[in-house]
Parts: C-alpha cells; sequence; structure tokens
C-alpha cells in the first residue's frame, strides 16, 4: 500500500477505528451502546471517518495558501453530491477497515450507510456534474473551491398517489443534522438589498450603495476529497440568515409574528431549491438567492483566500470565477461594483480585471433556459448592479456599432437588455461580454451554441468560444456503485483506470473472450439483483431479473421524450395482446417533473397508467412491466444504472446539450439507444457505431421540417402503428376507460408536438427491433457491451477538468504532502 492510499496508522487498525468509534458515540452523541439510535451510530461512524480527512484538509489549504497560485472558484447553483460516507471510506481506503471494525461491536456497515440521507441540493445534471468536477480537482490536486447555497430544504421529495400522479414533499434533508458539513458563523459575510445609491464627485466612477436590507450569509464548509491525492479541497455553502433576529420591542408587545418577520424574510432565500418563480415574489427570491451567494462568495475569497495587503488590478491572476450556467452571472457587476466602489479602481481597469477572471459554461439550447430579469426587479433589488449593467451594455453596443458599422438591427439584437415584452436583462448575453472564455458541453452543443443560440457573439469574439464536453467521475459511477465490475476490471488490467480511464481501452481485447464476457454478464445479473432487493424493500416492487432491464432515468421534460419510450410500450404491449413473441423487458423510468410543469406531471400520471394496466395484464406477466420507483436521485442511480442493459437517450435531436446519465450507463455496460443529440455523438464516435443503436432525425433535419412546416398529424394517418397506440391512450384503454384522462396528451402531439414525438417513431420503433435482435445473440451483445465499457474512457471528468486547466483556467496542480 502506498503512502497516498493509506489513512493514517491510527485508523487503519479495526480495533483502534473500534475504539475511536465508541469514544465517539459517547463524547460526539452523548450516548452509549445501551441507549444509541441508529442514527447515534451513523453521526459517530461519520465522525470517525471523517478525523481521517481533517488533517489532510488542513493541510491542503495551508499548502494552497502558501503556494500562492491561481484558484478556480466554482459558482453553482446547484451541487448533487451524493452520500458522503461511501466517498470518505474511498477516499481514505477505510471500507474494509470500518467493516471489521464494527462487525466486531456487532454492527453492519451497510446498515449504518443506509441511514445517511442524501442531499438534494440540486435539480439533475447540473448538481451533479458540479459534484464530479470537484471530486475530480481534488483528485488532481488543482486548488478550487466550490460555492453555492445550503438550502434547508433541496429538491423535493417524490410521491405518487393512489392515481400514479406527482406529489411534492418538502425535502428535511437536515433533519437529523450533517456530519459532514463545518459551520463557521464567526465569518459570516453581511449582504445588502434594495436601498439607494450615492454617487460621488468630480467625475468618479466611484458610488456608495446603501443596502435597505441587510442579510447575514453564514457559511459552511465541506471536504472534498481526492482519490489517492493528499489533497481535501473545500466546498462551501452559504445559509441565509437575518442580522438582526429577533424584534424584541415587538415580541414584548405581543406581536409575535412581527417581532421575526425579518428573520422569516431572510431565511427564505436560503430555505428552497428553486422555488417555484411564476410569481413575481417567486421570480425576486430567486434572483435573490443568486446574488446572496455570488456576492458572499466574492466576498469571501477576497478577504479570506488572498493576502491582506494584494494588488487587485492583479486579481485574475490568483482566480478564475467559472460561472456554471446563467444563475451566478450576477457575480460580474458584483466584482465591478467591489472593485470601483469599495477598492477604488476606476472603470477601465476593472472592467479588464473582471473579463479576465471570469468564464462561462452554457448548458442549455432552449431559449426558455437562458435566464432573462425584468430591469424593474433588478432596479428595485440591486439599484448599482442595474447601473453597472447600464453602463456595461452602453460600452459593449459601442464596440458592436464600431465591429459592424451601419448596422443598427445587429446593435439591437446584441444589446444586453432586451425591449419587448418589457425591459429585461439577457443573463447569457452578460455572461458572454463579461467574461474571458464562453464554452458548451459536447461537441455538437458548442456548435449549436456558436451558430444558433450566441451566433453574433460568435462572430464578434471568435476566440472567446471553445468546447469541453462533460464528464463524469469514475470514483463514484464505478467504483463505488457497481464495486463487483471494478473488481473484474481491476483483475484483468490494474487499478490505475480509476485516476486513467483511458485505460479501459485495454479491455477492447477481451470483447471475444467469453469467460470474460460470463463474468461480466453475472456481474449484470448480480446487479440486477441488487436493484430488485432495494425496491422490494423500498415499494414492495418486484422485479423480474431474468429480463431486458430498458432504463429511461433523467429530469421529465418534454424534449427528452419520455413519451416516445412510452409509446413503444404500448406497441409492445399491443404485439402482447396480438400473440406475438417480445424480448422480455422490464422498462424503469426515473423522473422528477418541476412543480410547476404542467405536461410533464400529467406525463408522468400516464406513465404510471399504462404500467399499472400492463401490471393487471395476465398475457403481459413475465414479458413486459413498467418500473417507475419515486424519488429518483444519485442513490438510486448508483444501484439502477449497474443494473441497466439498455440507456434510453432519445431527445430530439438539438435540443440536449450534452447529458452525463449518458456516460454512466456506457460506463457501466448498458447499450445505448439513442439520437445524435449532445454527447451521444461523440459516445457513438468513441464506442464505433456498430456497437450504438442509432435512430432518429439529425438536428439538421429537424430545422429543416420545422422551416417546411412540420403537420404531426400527418404521421397519425399514414402510420397504423402509431395510430393504434396513440388511439389506446385517447379511448381509456389505459385509463380504465376513462378517455378523458389523458386524452389531452394525445391531442397536444396531434396539433402541436413540438419535439417531433411522432416524426421519429417509425424509426425509433425499428431500431428498439433491431435492439431484440441483438439481445437474442448473447456473443453479439457481450462484445458489444466490452466496447462500449472499454471505450468510454474519454467521459472521465478528469478528462473534463484537464481540458478546462488547458483551454480556460491555466491553473497549475500544488501537489499536497
Amino acid at each position: 500500500m502506498t503512502r497516498n492510499q493509506r489513512p493514517g496508522p491510527d485508523l487503519q487498525d479495526p480495533e483502534r477505528f473500534a475504539r475511536e468509534f465508541t469514544e465517539e458515540l459517547r463524547f460526539g452523541q452523548g450516548v452509549d451502546f445501551v441507549r444509541a439510535h441508529p442514527t447515534d451510530l451513523y453521526m459517530a461512524l461519520a465522525r470517525t471517518v471523517r478525523q481521517a480527512l481533517i488533517s489532510r484538509w488542513i493541510e491542503t489549504l495551508d499548502t494552497q495558501m502558501r503556494k500562492g497560485t491561481r484558484v478556480v472558484v466554482y459558482l453553482s447553483a446547484e451541487y448533487l453530491l451524493g452520500r458522503q460516507l461511501d466517498n470518505a471510506l474511498l477516499a481514505t481506503n477505510l471500507q474494509a477497515t470500518a467493516r471489521h471494525a464494527l462487525a466486531s461491536l456487532d454492527l453492519d456497515l451497510d446498515e449504518l450507510r443506509d441511514l445517511e440521507t442524501e442531499p438534494g441540493l440540486g435539480n439533475g445534471g447540473l448538481g451533479r456534474l458540479a459534484a464530479c468536477f470537484l471530486d475530480s480537482l481534488a483528485t488532481m490536486q488543482i486548488p478550487a473551491v466550490g460555492y453555492g447555497i445550503r438550502y434547508e430544504y433541496g429538491i423535493f421529495t417524490q410521491i405518487f398517489n393512489e392515481e400514479g400522479r406527482q406529489l411534492e414533499v418538502a425535502d428535511s434533508w437536515l433533519k437529523h443534522g450533517n456530519p459532514w458539513e463545518f459551520p463557521h458563523p464567526e465569518m459570516s459575510v453581511e449582504v445588502g438589498f434594495g436601498g439607494t445609491v450615492t454617487h460621488h464627485a468630480n467625475g468618479s466612477d466611484r458610488a456608495t450603495w446603501h443596502p435597505e436590507v441587510n442579510v447575514l450569509a453564514v457559511p459552511y464548509n465541506y471536504m472534498v476529497p481526492g482519490y489517492r491525492s493528499d489533497a481535501v479541497n473545500t466546498l462551501r455553502l452559504w445559509r441565509a440568515e437575518a442580522a438582526e433576529n429577533l424584534d424584541l420591542n415587538e415580541f414584548n408587545s405581543g406581536d409575535f409574528q412581527a417581532a421575526v418577520r425579518q428573520q422569516t424574510e431572510a431565511e427564505s432565500i436560503s430555505k428552497v431549491l428553486y422555488p417555484e418563480d411564476s410569481t413575481p415574489a417567486g421570480k425576486r427570491l430567486r434572483l435573490q438567492q443568486q446574488y446572496f451567494f455570488v456576492a458572499a462568495s466574492i466576498h469571501d475569497f477576497i478577504h479570506n483566500v488572498l493576502p491582506g495587503d494584494f494588488d487587485l488590478r492583479r486579481l485574475h491572476e490568483r482566480v478564475v470565477f467559472q460561472l456554471n450556467d446563467t444563475h451566478p452571472v450576477i457575480a460580474i457587476p458584483e466584482l465591478m461594483r467591489v472593485l470601483m466602489d469599495e477598492n477604488g479602481l476606476p472603470w477601465d481597469e476593472a472592467w479588464n480585471v473582471t473579463r479576465r477572471c471570469f468564464a462561462y459554461t452554457c448548458h442549455t439550447l432552449l431559449p426558455e433556459a437562458l435566464e432573462v430579469w425584468p430591469v424593474e426587479l433588478i432596479q428595485s433589488m440591486l439599484p448599482r448592479h442595474m447601473e453597472i449593467i447600464y453602463r456595461i451594455n452602453s460600452l459593449f453596443l459601442e464596440e458592436v456599432a464600431d465591429a459592424f458599422p451601419g448596422n443598427d438591427w445587429r446593435v439591437r439584437r446584441m444589446s444586453i437588455i432586451e425591449e419587448h415584452p418589457e425591459q429585461a436583462v439577457r443573463m447569457a448575453y452578460l455572461a458572454t461580454v463579461g467574461s474571458s472564455k464562453v464554452n458548451g458541453v459536447a461537441e455538437l452543443h458548442s456548435k449549436l451554441l456558436r451558430e444558433r443560440v450566441l451566433p453574433d457573439f460568435a462572430e464578434l469574439y471568435p476566440d472567446r468560444f471553445t468546447n469541453v464536453t462533460n464528464g463524469v467521475t469514475p470514483r463514484r459511477f464505478l467504483k463505488l456503485a457497481n464495486p463487483e465490475l471494478s473488481a473484474l476490471i481491476s483483475y484483468k488490467i490494474g487499478q490505475d483506470w480509476v485516476t486513467d480511464l483511458d485505460k479501459l481501452r485495454e479491455l477492447d481485447q477481451f470483447a471475444d473472450d467469453a469467460d470474460f464476457v460470463n463474468a461480466m454478464t453475472r456481474i449484470k445479473r448480480e446487479n440486477k439483483v441488487r436493484l430488485a432487493e432495494m425496491l422490494k424493500k423500498r415499494d414492495g416492487t418486484i422485479l423480474n431479473v431474468d429480463t431486458m432491464f430498458d432504463a429511461m432515468v433523467k429530469r421529465l421534460h418534454e424534449y427528452k421524450r419520455q413519451l416516445l419510450k412510452l409509446l413503444h410500450v404500448v406497441v409492445l404491449h399491443q404485439r402482447i395482446s396480438d400473440g406475438e413473441q417480445i424480448v422480455p423487458r422490464t422498462v424503469l423510468f426515473g423522473a422528477k417533473a418541476a412543480p410547476g410543469y404542467t405536461m410533464a406531471k400529467e406525463i408522468i400520471g400516464l406513465i404510471n397508467a399504462v404500467g399499472s394496466t400492463i401490471a393487471a395484464d395476465p398475457k403481459a406477466a413475465g414479458q413486459l412491466s413498467i418500473v417507475f420507483p419515486a424519488n429518483y436521485n444519485v442513490t438510486m442511480a448508483e444501484t439502477l444504472i449497474p443494473a441497466a442493459d439498455l440507456s434510453e437517450q432519445i431527445s430530439l435531436a438539438g435540443k440536449e446539450a450534452s447529458g452525463t446519465g449518458n456516460m454512466k450507463f456506457a460506463l457501466n455496460g448498458a447499450l445505448t439507444v439513442g439520437t445524435l443529440d449532445g454527447a451521444n455523438v461523440e459516445i457513438r464516435e468513441l464506442v464505433g457505431e456498430e456497437n450504438f443503436f442509432l435512430f432518429g432525425m439529425t438536428e439538421e433535419e429537424v430545422s429543416a421540417k420545422q422551416a417546411a412546416g412540420y403537420v404531426p398529424a400527418q404521421y397519425y394517418e399514414t402510420d397504423p402503428v402509431l395510430r393504434r397506440a396513440l388511439d389506446a391512450i385517447s379511448h381509456g384503454d389505459y385509463t380504465q376507460g376513462q378517455s378523458f384522462t389523458y386524452g389531452h396528451v394525445v391531442d397536444s402531439l396531434l396539433a402541436h408536438d413540438p419535439y417531433m414525438v411522432l416524426a421519429d417513431f417509425a424509426a425509433y420503433i425499428g431500431v428498439q427491433d433491431e435492439v431484440e435482435k441483438a439481445w437474442n445473440d448473447p456473443a453479439l451483445w457481450g462484445r458489444m457491451v466490452v466496447h462500449n465499457i472499454a471505450r468510454s474512457g474519454y467521459f472521465s471528468s478528469d478528462r473534463s477538468m484537464r481540458d478546462y486547466l488547458d483551454r480556460i483556467w491555466h491553473v497549475p496542480a500544488v501537489p499536497v504532502k
């Protein structure tokens, strides 16, 4: 065992670990074994394991501060971390020690692991990506800190009512405490809102903002350990508190609600992840959240990371602020305010520094996902920032006019501030103007970003745009999630693949090795059994592990086309009813719909209705089933993804930015059926087109069909298979004869079908028939699986970080000893 693998001599010994655990239980939780609740046991275990990280953490901070090199500051509104105990055990190499030590105390590690509540501090791929990136940066010993919000209630807990419709329940992930966080109220930052601005005389760029309300941002630190690396970086999340918690006069007068009103309003800022923003109050709260965490983060970096005498005109030499989508973009005018108003830099110097400090990652191609904030809202909440945005825009439009003389229409359409239907700030435009680099997250996405989303900006700043294809951490999504497959891989090619995923290419030589393929097939079945046991224990759901596991797990959005998958299930059910033979399938859905997204919630209800009808049909028994476990999250993904045979990546071409689920499935040996969208394009190129089930229109064909006038009803009229499937839903065959229940979903497809489900239907059914043929040839399927795993090394988040470092950040590693 190398030095980097060792957590330290004290905890390597199981007897020592058991003693430390017992002391944590007694002195940390204040109980003994007789009185200990299972939660006490979990908390004691977590605190014991974190002992092995704290010294490394402090040494990392000290080393990075001494070196004084450039730092990556990752600004993200979301972090989907997953459970922390498993990752900490892996990073410290304590899995076997902990299991042995706990067994000596008649305790089971797996039972205690299951007690951990996953922090749901994100909505989907954006937050999971952020967590993967932090893992890779620590593993690579890159100085980095993540900043975000410590939401008291994360992404909602999803449940289904008796009709199978989604209901949302608050996710109280902190109700039992959190042993992985370190609060530092003494380092709180005051963040202002509202108020007025006073300008200094003599034409100075400097102004003084007098906020009407001040809120405290209280930092909570989390350790981010690297794998086989002594580095432990930091994730700092902010919690909102009132500057003054209690109005004692109001309280003593008997008006108890008024006494705590300021406290309630302040704490609402970090209360809930992504408050529903269809109301003015919801919009205001979202913008408050965004400014709250970036203002606190910039202040924290300048005052607590930089030396006290640091010349801020050189700030870009010490930091790169990476904007993870548009949520943190208000940081650009905030840094301008800090540099000018608080530190006296003139506009030109401040703007030169600011533009060189920021880089922006765009994660979408959907216009509605590019945030736009009403000028009136920003003006009332952040009056100084609105002034700065106006000036940035004015100077930028002068630059545009000089570059394209006489083209007034271009000047108007490139304005950061749109005029209709109301004056509003286009945050993606502000990010592009205020950053040194702008990147997409897959080759196709970056191409469309330049050509379709921000074409004028790409023409003005061609060198500013680049691509960094997303990646996933192999530590969590292979080493932890699929231990048996990981062990088989290590047996064949050694263990270096965990930090150098390109090593997986060495597995290609075993694609025709029957023993190796059989071993992988056995592991896949064991993973199915593991998933079946989990769902039986949790939900009482029974899975047939001798079927193909066909998985579509992702956020519910119409462009991702869960409806297309469901129509395929209906076709399969109708084939069974006709007496045809099909490959037995278990179709696994996992998806949450945004609370205000009505059609997405209707689709969830329809999926469950179809599933219930199939489950009640004796002809379908053992042949076809839908399993839709509620509340899909990172923890469930770690069990479901290794069990999947087929990965559904079927979004309309040109709509998905990248996707990362597609990478996780391929890495774990699921074959992909997909369109040429997002990172599917690169997956197909790398694994080989013969190892990928391709269907559907290309992005160019989609655009051409839209331009020609897409008429979805014509597909209904000309395709009898499609017509039969849609009629079955409309007529109530899957809703106990109640035709009105989901008929409007079909009506929407026939009338509008914005994501061309009907246009791609026939091709999708055709490629699924190809899937069945391949499945019926185990040697062919096994060979395809091996090639998918062997050629997925490119999709490591370590490679993504190297690309960011080479193309954008230019931050050197700082070895920690």
